[in-house]
Protein backbone atom coordinates (compact mmCIF):
# COMPACT_ATOMS: atom_id res chain seq x y z
CA UNK A 1 0.00 0.00 0.00
CA UNK A 2 1.64 3.08 -1.12
CA UNK A 3 1.24 5.58 2.26
CA UNK A 4 2.10 8.78 -0.09
CA UNK A 5 -0.79 8.64 -2.11
CA UNK A 6 -4.11 10.24 -1.43
CA UNK A 7 -6.71 7.65 -2.29
CA UNK A 8 -10.07 8.67 -3.03
CA UNK A 9 -12.52 7.00 -1.33
CA UNK A 10 -16.43 6.86 -2.76
CA UNK A 11 -18.78 6.28 0.33
CA UNK A 12 -22.46 6.12 0.84
CA UNK A 13 -23.07 8.69 3.08
CA UNK A 14 -21.48 12.43 3.68
CA UNK A 15 -18.75 13.40 6.04
CA UNK A 16 -18.66 11.99 9.14
CA UNK A 17 -20.49 8.70 8.08
CA UNK A 18 -19.54 5.48 9.95
CA UNK A 19 -18.22 4.56 6.08
CA UNK A 20 -15.54 7.62 6.46
CA UNK A 21 -14.56 6.74 10.01
CA UNK A 22 -14.16 3.28 8.98
CA UNK A 23 -12.04 4.39 5.76
CA UNK A 24 -10.02 6.74 8.04
CA UNK A 25 -9.53 3.52 10.30
CA UNK A 26 -8.74 0.97 7.21
CA UNK A 27 -5.61 3.60 5.84
CA UNK A 28 -4.52 3.69 8.98
CA UNK A 29 -3.21 7.79 8.41
CA UNK A 30 -2.33 7.59 5.02
CA UNK A 31 -3.69 10.65 3.20
CA UNK A 32 -7.39 10.05 1.75
CA UNK A 33 -10.18 12.24 0.11
CA UNK A 34 -13.66 11.28 1.18
CA UNK A 35 -16.12 11.54 -2.38
CA UNK A 36 -19.37 11.59 -1.21
CA UNK A 37 -22.55 9.59 -2.74
CA UNK A 38 -26.28 9.12 -2.82
CA UNK A 39 -26.72 5.70 -2.41
CA UNK A 40 -24.63 2.28 -3.07
CA UNK A 41 -25.24 1.86 -6.67
CA UNK A 42 -22.91 5.66 -7.21
CA UNK A 43 -20.07 4.47 -5.04
CA UNK A 44 -19.90 0.93 -7.27
CA UNK A 45 -20.48 3.19 -10.53
CA UNK A 46 -17.32 5.57 -9.72
CA UNK A 47 -15.35 2.90 -9.19
CA UNK A 48 -16.34 0.43 -11.86
CA UNK A 49 -16.31 3.60 -14.66
CA UNK A 50 -12.80 5.36 -13.29
CA UNK A 51 -14.97 8.22 -12.66
CA UNK A 52 -12.99 9.84 -9.83
CA UNK A 53 -12.45 7.24 -7.21
CA UNK A 54 -9.74 5.02 -6.72
CA UNK A 55 -11.84 3.08 -4.23
CA UNK A 56 -14.86 2.60 -2.45
CA UNK A 57 -16.14 1.75 0.94
CA UNK A 58 -19.31 -0.21 1.21
CA UNK A 59 -20.92 -2.01 4.54
CA UNK A 60 -21.71 -5.40 3.80
CA UNK A 61 -23.21 -6.70 6.82
CA UNK A 62 -23.93 -5.65 10.22
CA UNK A 63 -24.35 -8.12 13.31
CA UNK A 64 -27.46 -6.84 14.17
CA UNK A 65 -29.19 -6.53 11.41
CA UNK A 66 -27.71 -9.25 9.03
CA UNK A 67 -26.26 -8.94 5.57
CA UNK A 68 -27.21 -5.91 2.76
CA UNK A 69 -28.66 -8.44 0.63
CA UNK A 70 -28.83 -5.89 -2.30
CA UNK A 71 -25.39 -4.80 -2.34
CA UNK A 72 -23.68 -8.40 -2.66
CA UNK A 73 -25.95 -8.29 -6.03
CA UNK A 74 -24.29 -4.81 -6.65
CA UNK A 75 -20.50 -6.49 -6.52
CA UNK A 76 -21.16 -9.88 -8.31
CA UNK A 77 -23.05 -8.12 -11.16
CA UNK A 78 -20.05 -4.98 -11.43
CA UNK A 79 -16.62 -5.10 -12.61
CA UNK A 80 -15.05 -4.69 -9.19
CA UNK A 81 -13.01 -6.65 -7.12
CA UNK A 82 -13.06 -7.36 -2.80
CA UNK A 83 -9.71 -5.81 -2.11
CA UNK A 84 -9.72 -5.71 1.37
CA UNK A 85 -12.10 -5.28 4.73
CA UNK A 86 -12.83 -3.58 8.28
CA UNK A 87 -15.04 -4.26 11.19
CA UNK A 88 -16.09 -1.41 13.23
CA UNK A 89 -18.45 -0.64 16.25
CA UNK A 90 -21.83 1.52 15.62
CA UNK A 91 -21.46 4.15 18.14
CA UNK A 92 -24.66 5.97 17.94
CA UNK A 93 -24.74 9.68 19.93
CA UNK A 94 -26.74 12.05 20.35
CA UNK A 95 -26.02 15.42 18.80
CA UNK A 96 -26.97 19.05 19.03
CA UNK A 97 -26.17 22.55 18.89
CA UNK A 98 -23.88 23.69 21.78
CA UNK A 99 -25.93 25.13 24.24
CA UNK A 100 -28.94 22.89 23.55
CA UNK A 101 -29.96 20.54 26.40
CA UNK A 102 -32.11 17.43 25.75
CA UNK A 103 -35.06 18.79 27.15
CA UNK A 104 -35.30 21.13 25.21
CA UNK A 105 -35.64 19.35 22.17
CA UNK A 106 -38.44 18.46 20.04
CA UNK A 107 -37.18 16.91 17.42
CA UNK A 108 -34.34 14.04 16.48
CA UNK A 109 -33.15 13.41 13.04
CA UNK A 110 -30.92 10.41 11.84
CA UNK A 111 -31.26 7.17 9.57
CA UNK A 112 -34.10 4.68 10.35
CA UNK A 113 -31.94 2.07 10.93
CA UNK A 114 -29.91 4.59 13.57
CA UNK A 115 -33.18 5.66 14.64
CA UNK A 116 -34.30 1.86 14.99
CA UNK A 117 -31.16 0.82 17.00
CA UNK A 118 -31.68 3.74 20.11
CA UNK A 119 -35.52 3.63 20.40
CA UNK A 120 -34.96 2.16 23.83
CA UNK A 121 -33.08 5.31 24.77
CA UNK A 122 -36.04 7.69 23.63
CA UNK A 123 -38.47 5.79 25.86
CA UNK A 124 -37.09 8.28 28.36
CA UNK A 125 -37.58 11.00 26.29
CA UNK A 126 -41.69 10.43 25.22
CA UNK A 127 -41.45 14.52 24.12
CA UNK A 128 -39.22 14.04 21.54
CA UNK A 129 -40.44 13.41 17.93
CA UNK A 130 -38.16 10.91 15.81
CA UNK A 131 -37.92 11.94 12.55
CA UNK A 132 -36.29 9.48 9.87
CA UNK A 133 -33.62 10.59 7.01
CA UNK A 134 -31.77 9.42 4.33
CA UNK A 135 -28.46 9.25 6.40
CA UNK A 136 -26.98 10.14 10.05
CA UNK A 137 -24.19 12.36 9.00
CA UNK A 138 -26.60 14.72 6.91
CA UNK A 139 -29.02 14.85 9.83
CA UNK A 140 -25.73 16.19 11.81
CA UNK A 141 -24.63 18.45 8.98
CA UNK A 142 -28.31 20.26 8.38
CA UNK A 143 -28.70 21.09 12.43
CA UNK A 144 -25.67 22.51 12.24
CA UNK A 145 -26.43 24.67 8.89
CA UNK A 146 -29.83 25.53 10.14
CA UNK A 147 -28.82 26.24 13.79
CA UNK A 148 -31.76 24.63 15.52
CA UNK A 149 -31.43 24.36 18.91
CA UNK A 150 -34.84 22.37 19.08
CA UNK A 151 -33.46 19.66 16.84
CA UNK A 152 -31.26 16.67 17.74
CA UNK A 153 -29.39 14.45 15.42
CA UNK A 154 -28.30 10.60 15.90
CA UNK A 155 -25.19 10.50 14.53
CA UNK A 156 -21.03 9.19 14.83
CA UNK A 157 -18.84 11.67 16.88
CA UNK A 158 -17.14 12.19 14.10
CA UNK A 159 -20.06 14.08 12.72
CA UNK A 160 -20.06 16.08 15.98
CA UNK A 161 -17.00 17.36 15.31
CA UNK A 162 -16.87 17.80 11.87
CA UNK A 163 -20.29 20.03 12.02
CA UNK A 164 -19.60 21.36 15.60
CA UNK A 165 -22.16 19.82 17.58
CA UNK A 166 -22.22 18.81 21.33
CA UNK A 167 -22.66 15.56 22.53
CA UNK A 168 -25.72 15.34 25.14
CA UNK A 169 -25.92 11.65 25.63
CA UNK A 170 -22.68 9.20 23.66
CA UNK A 171 -23.50 5.50 22.78
CA UNK A 172 -27.19 5.55 23.10
CA UNK A 173 -27.68 2.25 21.04
CA UNK A 174 -29.40 -0.36 22.92
CA UNK A 175 -27.04 -3.11 21.57
CA UNK A 176 -23.65 -2.28 22.78
CA UNK A 177 -21.99 -4.88 20.16
CA UNK A 178 -23.45 -3.96 17.09
CA UNK A 179 -21.16 -4.05 14.39
CA UNK A 180 -20.48 -3.39 10.80
CA UNK A 181 -18.28 -4.86 8.43
CA UNK A 182 -17.27 -3.13 5.40
CA UNK A 183 -15.44 -3.79 2.03
CA UNK A 184 -13.16 -1.62 0.08
CA UNK A 185 -13.78 -2.02 -3.46
CA UNK A 186 -11.46 -1.29 -6.56
CA UNK A 187 -11.86 -1.79 -10.38
CA UNK A 188 -10.69 -5.07 -11.27
CA UNK A 189 -7.56 -4.44 -13.36
CA UNK A 190 -6.43 -1.62 -10.46
CA UNK A 191 -6.49 -4.97 -7.95
CA UNK A 192 -2.61 -5.38 -6.59
CA UNK A 193 -1.07 -8.63 -7.40
CA UNK A 194 0.02 -9.42 -3.94
CA UNK A 195 0.53 -12.73 -1.98
CA UNK A 196 -0.85 -10.79 1.49
CA UNK A 197 -3.96 -12.50 1.20
CA UNK A 198 -5.70 -14.87 3.51
CA UNK A 199 -9.38 -14.68 2.84
CA UNK A 200 -11.29 -14.79 -0.38
CA UNK A 201 -15.00 -14.15 -1.64
CA UNK A 202 -16.82 -16.32 -4.38
CA UNK A 203 -20.53 -16.67 -5.71
CA UNK A 204 -22.06 -19.44 -7.30
CA UNK A 205 -24.71 -21.43 -8.07
CA UNK A 206 -25.59 -24.60 -7.30
CA UNK A 207 -27.53 -27.72 -9.59
CA UNK A 208 -30.87 -28.84 -8.10
CA UNK A 209 -29.37 -32.26 -7.13
CA UNK A 210 -29.46 -33.60 -4.03
CA UNK A 211 -25.95 -32.65 -1.86
CA UNK A 212 -24.91 -30.15 -5.02
CA UNK A 213 -24.36 -27.99 -1.92
CA UNK A 214 -22.52 -30.07 -0.13
CA UNK A 215 -19.80 -31.38 -2.61
CA UNK A 216 -18.53 -27.65 -2.89
CA UNK A 217 -18.57 -26.91 0.76
CA UNK A 218 -16.56 -29.96 0.94
CA UNK A 219 -14.12 -28.78 -1.59
CA UNK A 220 -13.23 -25.99 1.32
CA UNK A 221 -13.27 -28.39 3.94
CA UNK A 222 -10.52 -30.95 2.23
CA UNK A 223 -8.33 -28.24 1.70
CA UNK A 224 -8.32 -26.45 5.29
CA UNK A 225 -10.26 -23.32 4.05
CA UNK A 226 -12.35 -22.16 6.85
CA UNK A 227 -15.79 -20.84 5.64
CA UNK A 228 -16.65 -17.48 7.44
CA UNK A 229 -19.64 -16.72 5.58
CA UNK A 230 -22.58 -18.07 3.07
CA UNK A 231 -25.43 -16.23 2.10
CA UNK A 232 -27.78 -17.13 -0.14
CA UNK A 233 -30.13 -15.16 -2.73
CA UNK A 234 -32.90 -15.62 -5.26
CA UNK A 235 -31.63 -15.07 -9.04
CA UNK A 236 -33.90 -12.85 -10.52
CA UNK A 237 -35.87 -14.02 -13.42
CA UNK A 238 -35.02 -17.69 -11.64
CA UNK A 239 -37.75 -18.61 -9.32
CA UNK A 240 -36.29 -20.35 -6.55
CA UNK A 241 -32.87 -20.61 -7.50
CA UNK A 242 -30.39 -19.01 -5.46
CA UNK A 243 -26.73 -17.43 -5.79
CA UNK A 244 -24.66 -18.52 -2.76
CA UNK A 245 -21.69 -15.66 -1.46
CA UNK A 246 -19.40 -17.59 0.52
CA UNK A 247 -16.19 -16.11 2.36
CA UNK A 248 -13.38 -18.22 3.20
CA UNK A 249 -10.19 -17.99 5.06
CA UNK A 250 -6.96 -20.22 3.87
CA UNK A 251 -5.07 -21.70 6.06
CA UNK A 252 -2.50 -21.68 3.41
CA UNK A 253 -2.39 -19.70 0.20
CA UNK A 254 -0.68 -22.26 -1.58
CA UNK A 255 -4.12 -24.74 -1.68
CA UNK A 256 -6.39 -21.50 -3.77
CA UNK A 257 -5.61 -23.34 -6.79
CA UNK A 258 -7.14 -26.02 -5.89
CA UNK A 259 -9.99 -24.90 -3.90
CA UNK A 260 -11.08 -22.51 -7.14
CA UNK A 261 -10.58 -25.73 -9.76
CA UNK A 262 -12.68 -27.91 -7.08
CA UNK A 263 -15.35 -25.12 -6.95
CA UNK A 264 -15.67 -24.87 -10.45
CA UNK A 265 -16.01 -28.53 -11.03
CA UNK A 266 -18.88 -28.59 -8.32
CA UNK A 267 -20.83 -25.44 -8.88
CA UNK A 268 -22.28 -22.86 -11.35
CA UNK A 269 -21.67 -19.84 -12.50
CA UNK A 270 -18.08 -19.74 -10.06
CA UNK A 271 -16.90 -15.85 -9.44
CA UNK A 272 -14.01 -14.49 -7.62
CA UNK A 273 -15.04 -11.64 -6.04
CA UNK A 274 -11.77 -10.74 -4.04
CA UNK A 275 -8.64 -12.28 -2.37
CA UNK A 276 -7.61 -10.16 0.81
CA UNK A 277 -6.38 -9.79 3.99
CA UNK A 278 -8.86 -10.28 6.98
CA UNK A 279 -10.06 -7.25 8.65
CA UNK A 280 -9.40 -5.70 11.75
CA UNK A 281 -12.16 -5.48 14.60
CA UNK A 282 -12.06 -1.81 15.53
CA UNK A 283 -14.02 -0.40 18.90
CA UNK A 284 -13.95 3.25 18.22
Amino acid sequence: MDTNKIRKVAIQGYHGAFHEIAARLYYNGSPIEILPADTFEEVVSVVENNAGADVGMMAIENSIAGSLLYNYNLINRASVQISGEIYLRIKQNLLAMPGARIEELEEVHSHYMAIAQCKEFFKKYPHIKLVETKDTAESARDIAETGCKNIGAIASNLAGQLYGLNTLEESIETNKLNYTRFIVLEHFMNVPHDTGYNKVSVSFAVSHKTGSLYQALKVLNDHDANMTKIQSTPIPGRPWEYLFFVDFLLERTNAFGAVIQGLSETTLGLKILGKYKAGIHHED
